[in-house]
This record gives structure tokens, sequence and C-alpha cells, in this order.
């Protein structure tokens, strides 16, 4: 019996070796070259302050995530390793210690110069349809394609530059509405492992919600962008940009749900 034990543990070992001799592999393949790297940390300095384990990782993980992803310009845009890269980067921040498994429900990425109109309807309470243009910077789709303006991608401000200034990250913005929708719907509740923790979730993230949308409404400057007042999925996108990007003063202007996104993402940036 100890012999077959054992011969059925290595047996079922072998799926996870093999993936990391794959995974290994394709880094080595794709290794990033340590001045496009370098350059990238230099861009988007919330990046840099990780600690050295946390870049090593986020390296690892980049290459993965352009071996698994497809880029596409949009009339005519060039998607240079520059930029594939720079979202790279971004969007594998929050899966820091989650994993890739999170975007795997979709592949497509598609990447425009600048912002994109939307042509959008609406109905209101009488039942007339309005139909109006919206700006687009990001978009994310259940099952894709995600898309991404390079413009929006280089307007981020510093909070210790821009003090005032509320936080915007594109990028971090769409893959974060990526992880919420990953349970298939966008509710601001991302997939969590029983109704417990949802209700538990629900607990925190709604009475924050609530204050910010009074803060918001009262002209008071926030350091989570105030579109978050839009409904609760949208709080919980900016919530995440102003996680990533501007930890410690989130801590400090909202704890609570600072440690809500600390807890689900298993990161304590703000440390």
């Amino acid at each position: 019996m100890g012999w077959l034990s054992h011969v059925l543990a290595r047996l079922q070992a072998l799926p996870g070796a093999w993936r990391r001799q794959r995974e290994q592999r394709t880094v080595e393949r794709l290794a990033i070259p340590e001045p496009l790297w370098q350059l990238t940390l230099l861009r988007y300095p919330f990046l840099a302050q990780r600690s050295a384990e946390d870049l090593n990782e986020l390296r690892r993980l980049c290459s993965l995530f352009l071996d698994s992803k497809e880029f596409h310009g949009a009339a005519g845009f060039e998607v240079s390793d520059e930029v594939a890269l720079a979202v790279a980067a971004q969007a594998c921040l929050p899966v820091l210690r989650l994993g890739l498994a999170w975007y795997d429900g979709f592949v497509g990425i598609v990447m425009h110069e600048s912002e994109v109109l939307a042509r959008r309807e609406v109905m209101d309470e009488d039942g007339i349809v309005h139909a109006f243009d919206e700006e687009l910077a990001g978009e994310a789709m259940e099952g894709g394609p995600l898309m991404l303006s390079w413009q929006a991608m280089a307007a981020h401000p510093d909070p210790a530059l821009d003090p005032g200034d509320s936080i915007f990250n594109v990028v971090i913005h769409e893959f974060a509405h990526v992880i919420d929708m990953r349970d298939g719907w966008a509710d601001g509740v991302p997939p969590l492992p029983s109704l417990a923790e949802r209700e538990r979730w629900l607990d925190v993230i709604e009475p924050e919600w609530q204050a910010f949308c009074a803060r918001v409404d009262a002209g008071e400057a926030t350091l989570i962008d105030p579109y978050g007042a839009e409904s609760l999925e949208e709080f919980f996108a900016v919530a995440v940009e102003a996680f990533f990007v501007a930890p410690t003063e989130l801590r400090q202007e909202q704890p609570s749900l600072y440690r809500l996104l600390a807890g689900f993402f298993r990161q304590d940036p703000a440390a």
C-alpha cells in the first residue's frame, strides 16, 4: 500500500510539474529585455515601488500573459513591444497572487491610439429611446475582446505630486471589470468562495460606496475617481485602481475598503 500511495502521489504531481516546466520554457522564450522592463517601471512608478520579489513574479507573469493574449492595433495603430508590455505589467499586478487563470475568459486585446466614440442607446421611464455618443478610454466585455486607448494609458496622476487629484488607470480599471465578471456578470462583487463571503463583502463595500457617493454629491475631492458613483461595479473598478496606484493614500482615506481589497487580492501594497 505504501508503494502504491507513493506512485499515486507522483502521478498526481505530474500535471503541476508539467505546467511549471511549460511555463518556465515560455518565460525563457519570451524573456523581457532589461531595458524594456526598466522603461516600463520608469513609466509607471507604482510598479517600481513594489518589492524585488513582487517585481520578479510580475515580470514572469508578464511573459506568460503576452504568450496567452492576442493584441490587435485598430485603425493602423502599431502595437509595439513597449505598448504590449505596458498593458501586461499593469494587467498582471492585480492577479500577482491570484494567478493568470482569472483572465482565461478572453484572448483578444484591441489597442487604439486615442479614445473611441461608441454609439449608445438608453430608454427613459416613458419608453423613449435616446441615442448618444460616449467617449471610451477602455471597455471590457464578457468573453472579450478588451479595448484600451494608448493615450489614456499615459494619463495617470501621481498623488504624491498632484495632491487632490483622483486616480485614473484605464488598464487596471478594465481588468478589474474582467475579474468582477469572472462569475458571469459585473456587480461589484468578484467571485468569492461562499454566499457568506459574498454577504460579508457587501456588508463592507456597500456602505463604503454610499459614503463615497455622498462625498461626490457634496463636491468633495476624492482619491477614488468620482465615476465610481455611477454604480457599485464601477466603484469596485475605480477602487481597485486606487488600491494599486496609490495604496497608502487609499488606506488613509478609506481603511475598511483597503482591508477588503487587500484580503481579496492577497496583497498589502501600502505595507
